[in-house]
């Protein structure tokens, strides 16, 4: 016998909510926003999506410390194609591997930065800035 009362998109029975946002909106959401650390060098964000951004750029500086065809791939699989520079038509994962990759090549790890920021007006939600450092 099936379960009465309210369902939600699953179809399941008895479910009151539903989650402000799947996986893939998560995952998107982290593209862009790595992406968009990697044009401008710096972010804003909340507290809920600095630690998974902060980890993605660590990695993606990793790829391009190393700088071969296969990490340009792996990266290329997440970075999003928005143009850094517009003078010169410089891609977001050009910059990360011409530019951010041979800025950290002497340096192991910690390649980003984190700084509390006053709360958000209206929702009082923690913000952090993210940051490359050097």
């Amino acid at each position: 016998m099936p379960t009465q009362g309210r369902k939600n998109v699953h179809g399941k029975g008895g479910v009151r909510f539903k989650a402000p946002f799947t996986a893939s909106k998560r995952d998107s959401q982290l593209r862009n926003l790595v992406s968009t650390l990697i044009v401008n060098e710096k972010v804003v964000v909340t507290h809920k999506m600095a630690q998974p951004l902060v980890s993605l750029a660590d990695r993606l500086v990793t790829y391009a410390k190393a700088g071969d065809q296969h990490h340009r791939r792996l990266a290329a699989a997440v970075v999003r194609q928005y143009v850094a520079d517009e003078k010169n038509q410089v891609l977001a994962l050009d910059k990360l591997f011409d530019t951010l990759g041979p800025r950290f090549a002497s340096r192991n790890g910690g390649y980003t930065r984190k700084l509390k920021m006053t709360p958000r007006l209206g929702d009082n939600a923690p913000r952090f800035l993210i940051a490359f450092v050097e």
